[in-house]
Formats: structure tokens, sequence, C-alpha cells
């Protein structure tokens, strides 16, 4: 049977697709745009004829019907890192939580300690060859793909085909819907004079050559804006974005100085504008791979001068970084940030950069603080942080006693808190 007769005799409605399903499925959906609309709505519209239906993702964009405290007990999301769409199941815990590294996340699936029944993605439409790419998350997903009883696509025209190691057979598909729908854009976040502040501190520090993982956020975001005028940056990244897009535009990143897949940009997820997906097309200068191999410390870390960029919410003056909730409520995940922080700390000549802005809620609290707020999940530990930038300077830790750290945190916090940071410091013999 050729490749295209196989696409026909699996090609079916949404309706027909969620057949495949049995109660108890833990299924498996890529990171962010990745997730697949048609197949996800229909979900939510039959949810209440299933019992114990799991849909695990990392970063969910949609809030979709089964976001529903009422009909948990019939489908419920289980979150692998918290977003606007699934937070505040994941603060009254109505939604499930499962924290890992992202990097380890396909060993998880591969090993049996994570479920994967069920497959539901996005797709780019078919080659002459029978191939897709989940160009928009080979994350976690690909991984599930070899685990999974069944594997359902939503086809649609608008998802880039891209190159690299996210490509399904059609023979591995079980069965497939067609869209037609644009792919969800996200935006850049909003940039302020605070943001604008650290993200001079840290495009100082970023020499030309430089290969770079830049997170999500104000932030990192108003690093990248800052090193248009660099000179043959490279990309090894988890996330690619509009950010990153306007650095290769501006002529900044070339790839041609990394030393290990000079010539690429790498990526595992896109989130971004319809010009992104545009870009990520059959471009040969871009590849998206799983999560296992853009995110693994020892793999990232053969970039020299591999600098990352991440962003967290507190910090006490050891440098242990709670950037995934605020005290024992969630907020996010661990996400990419300590596969980083360690790749960087790895390479010759890398730099990690935790950056945050000094006070939250109108200057009323430091976000550096003597201990991290009671409950607060760490995601960066104290023996891995380096530089930590606010809009007062910048903190160089690694190497730095605990007294050396805390006077080096006080130093960037925000002039109204230094007082009382030191005072607390004293109270718990760190100064």
């Amino acid at each position: 049977m050729s490749v295209q007769d196989l696409y026909k005799s699996k090609c079916c409605s949404s309706a027909d697709a969620l057949a495949h399903l049995q109660d108890g499925d833990f299924i498996i959906v890529p990171t962010g745009v990745g997730e697949p609309p048609s197949l996800l709505t229909e979900l939510s519209e039959q949810r209440r004829r299933f019992r114990d239906i799991k849909v695990g993702q990392i970063l969910a964009v949609r809030k979709y019907g089964y976001f529903d405290p009422e009909t948990t007990e019939h489908v419920r999301h289980v979150a692998f890192f918290f977003g606007a769409a699934s937070r505040a199941g994941g603060i009254a815990g109505w939604t499930d939580f499962i924290p890992s590294y992202f990097s380890e996340m396909p060993s998880l699936i591969d090993r049996g300690q994570m479920a994967a029944d069920v497959v539901m993605a996005m797709a780019s439409p078919m080659d002459r060859h029978g191939y897709f790419s989940i160009s928009l998350g080979a994350d976690y997903t690909m991984a599930a793909i070899k685990k999974a009883r069944a594997v359902v696509l939503e086809v649609n025209p608008n998802v880039p085909y891209a190159l690299g190691n996210c490509h399904v057979h059609i023979s591995q598909v079980t069965a497939l819907v067609e869209s037609q729908e644009a792919i969800t854009e996200v935006g850049l976040p909003k940039i302020g004079p605070v943001q604008e502040a650290i993200g001079k501190y840290v495009a100082d520090m970023i020499d030309d050559g430089s290969t770079l993982q830049i997170g999500y956020g104000g932030i990192p975001d108003a690093v990248v804006m800052q090193l248009t005028s660099k000179h043959d940056l490279g990309i090894h990244t988890e996330m690619i974005g509009d950010g990153i897009l306007t650095l290769i535009e501006s002529g900044a990143v070339t790839n041609r100085k990394k030393n290990y897949l000079p010539g690429k940009t790498i990526a595992t997820f896109a989130l971004g504008s319809q010009k992104l997906y545009r870009y990520m097309d059959r471009n040969p200068g871009l590849e998206m791979h799983p999560v296992d191999f853009t995110n693994d410390p020892y793999l990232a870390a053969q970039n020299d001068n591999l600098v990352t960029i991440n962003a967290t919410l507190q910090i006490d003056l050891l440098g242990q970084c709670g950037s995934e909730s605020l005290g024992h409520l969630p907020y996010s995940g661990t996400g990419g940030q300590s596969d980083f922080v360690r790749a960087a700390n790895r390479s010759r000549g890398g730099k990690s950069f935790i950056v945050l802005p000094s006070t939250a809620k109108d200057d009323s609290i430091s976000r550096i603080v003597p201990v991290l707020s009671p409950g607060t999940h760490v995601s960066t530990s104290k023996n891995d942080i380096n530089y930590v930038v606010s809009e007062f300077g910048v903190a160089q830790l690694r190497g730095k006693s605990a007294k050396q750290r805390a006077a080096e945190l006080i130093a960037i916090a925000h002039p109204d808190f230094r007082a009382e940071l030191s005072l607390a410091a004293k109270q718990i013999n760190l100064i």
C-alpha cells in the first residue's frame, strides 16, 4: 500500500479519532502550540463519557473544556509545567503535577516511569516519503510516539515541516484528522525600563561568537533586543521564539562559531508568530530535536562559550533560586533552567545568568531574600548558580563563600531593602 493510500485509510473525524481512547489512558500532548486544538476540543466535548483520562503536557496554551474541576474524574490535566491555562487548577489542587527536569522527560517515558498510552499532536502535512514533522514540539513527544499504543495526529498545512529528529512516518500513525486553522501566536512579553536595565548588564557580558540559550520572558527578550549588533552568535536552546528570530534577521546569529553542530540553530519547541512558523519551514539552518538532545547538559556544553539566560521569581542569600512557585503555590515548573545552568557551567568559557527584577508588587517586596519563602520549590541550587543580575547590577556567586554571596546579592538588591537584608544576614550568621 502506498503512503498516500495509508494516509487516506487513517484519515477520520475528530470524533472518530477518540474511539482509540480507553478509560485510564494517559495522553501525551506536545509543548505549547504543538497541542492539537481540534482533537482536544472534541475530547473536551465528549469528556463525560470517559473515566480517568489524563492529559499530560508541559505548557498548555489554551484553556480547553476539560480544565474543569467538576469533571476531573472523567478527564483531567496533568501539568509538567504550569502556565496561564493550568495555573489556577494547580493552585486549587484539581490539576495534577509531575515535577522533572525537562531534559529527562523522554527517559521517564522510555523507562515507563511516566505513562504514554496515547499521543495527540499537531503535525505538518505528509511529505512524499510518508513523513510528518512534529516541528512545534519535538520535546518528549518523540519518545512518547515510540511507546504509545495509539498515535493520533492533527495535520495542518500551517505547521512547518522542520528538519531534525522530529519526523513521524505514516506507518507509526494510528489515526489522523485534518484541520486548517492558524497556529496559535504567542507574542513577545512586555519590556519595561527594569527589564531593559537588566538586559544591558547581561548583553555587555556576552562576547561575539557565543552560543545562546534564551528562556521565555520579558528580561530574556530584553537581553535579545540588545544583542543585534553582536557578531557570529549561535543558538542552542529549548525554545525558539520571535526574539531569536529578530537576532537571526539582524545578522547577529550565524552559528558559524559553534563547535557543536555549527551552522545550525537548534531547539526543541517553538512559540511565536506566524512569521516564525514560516521561517521554520524546510529551513536547512534550523533543526528541531527532542529535549533529551537539546537540553542534555553534556551535549549543550559541547558548545564553547555557552551563555544561558533564565529568569527566577525569588533568590535567597545563598543563591538558591525559587523559579517555579510563590511559596508553596505553583506558578510554572522546572523546565530547562537547571539543565542549561549546568550546561553553561560545563562549557569552556560558559556563563549562566539568572535574571530577576529586584522587587515585586510595586517595589513593596524584595525578590532577594534572606531565606526562601516557606514551601518554595528550589529550581536552581546554590551549587549551580553563577551570575545573578538585577536592575542594580551583577552578582557573581560561583566559587564564592556564603558570606561573599550574601554581600554580592545585597549589593544588587533594591536600595530600600539593603539595610533590612544586611540585618537579617547578620542574624543568621551570613555576614
